[in-house]
């Protein structure tokens, strides 16, 4: 698999910048929810490219991941996270 992102990692991508902008300032969002909106009754197999997504948000600045409200490196987390705007 390249490492360059394609088509769908943009869907993905912008699947979490309209979600986020959808909900309050301090909200988050899993990444399982951009994985639905973009992948319908298939969004499993999606997980981990919308865990990379928010990966490349993170490096850009654009977003943070969270577990248990502490910031943390996507690249290293383990278990559930949450995205949300960067405070």
């Amino acid at each position: 698999m390249s490492d360059t992102p394609g088509p769908l990692d943009d869907e993905l991508t912008d699947a979490i910048r309209d979600l986020l902008a959808a909900r309050a300032v301090t909200s988050t969002i899993c990444p399982s929810e951009a994985a639905r909106r973009v992948g319908g009754d298939d969004w499993r197999d999606l997980m981990e490219p919308a865990r990379r997504a928010a990966g490349r948000m993170v490096d850009a600045g654009e977003v943070e991941v969270t577990q248990g409200g502490a910031v943390v490196d996507p690249a290293t987390a383990r278990g559930p996270i949450r995205i949300r705007r960067v405070r």
